[in-house]
């Protein structure tokens, strides 16, 4: 199943995009944090076919830092290559596909951000981007072990059935699976955080924002107000 994927946003609308995913953001409930720190991944073992793939160190200017305020350059360039961008852009698309809520991360722009978040040159996004590139080597690797063919190339079942392997914690127990589950639970965590920090994924969640309110200020609601108590009576 081959995907195309043409970028659609701009390096200056990325960058901000960057620094909203650095914030935590609730989905659900739920917190899902893009920069947080990761504990340290268990040795490589053999049986697992983790490529461990090395790469240099993004040095450079950070975003801010860009001493040519008349003319003003881009921080840094970007990590992924054309095959890799459209690999991402289908993992968007099985994480966060379009439903009659709104349309797939993949429809506005996450593998973009996602792209322009593991090659920015700070310790956290760098520690992603060793794990992002090599998951997406080792998917490669796993569709040609299984199907003889590369993870674009396999079709949705065959892509499923390898997601399928890695998309939940307990494989992690799973020594052959280990580092690919880390891979996806990182994955999944940038795919989400970048559409829940997107305009689209803002309306999803149902945040709106600075609106001024006509007449009276209502006051927070019952439920808010029994939590709060609750709270204030355990601090007591």
């Amino acid at each position: 199943m081959s995907i195309l994927y043409n970028s659609k946003i701009n390096r200056r609308d990325g960058l901000k995009w960057l620094g909203a995913m650095t914030s935590m953001v609730a989905v659900g409930g739920v917190l899902v944090a893009c920069d947080t720190q990761e504990p340290e991944l268990p040795p490589v073992q053999e049986v697992s076919h983790w490529p461990d793939l090395k790469f240099d160190v993004i040095s450079g200017p950070k975003y801010g830092q860009d001493p040519d305020m008349v003319n003003p350059t881009t921080p840094w360039s970007r990590t992924l290559s054309p095959e890799q961008l459209n690999m991402v852009a289908r993992l968007c698309d099985i994480i966060c596909p379009t439903d009659d809520r709104g349309p797939s991360a993949t429809d506005v722009g996450v593998p973009d951000v996602i792209d322009e978040w593991i090659s920015a040159p700070y310790s956290a996004q760098q520690r992603d981007r060793v794990l992002i590139l090599n998951g997406l080597q080792w998917l490669d690797d796993e569709a040609r072990q299984r199907f003889e063919k590369t993870f674009l190339m396999a079709s949705e079942i065959e892509q499923i059935q390898i997601i399928d392997d890695i998309a939940f914690e307990a494989s992690v127990t799973n020594s052959e699976f280990e580092h690919a589950v880390y891979f996806f639970a990182k994955m999944r965590s940038l795919v989400l955080g970048g559409y829940f920090t997107s305009p689209e994924g803002i309306i999803d969640i149902g945040y709106i924002g600075n609106v001024p309110i006509i007449g009276d200020y209502p006051g927070p609601t019952q439920e808010a107000m029994a939590h709060l108590e609750q709270i204030i009576a355990k601090l007591s």
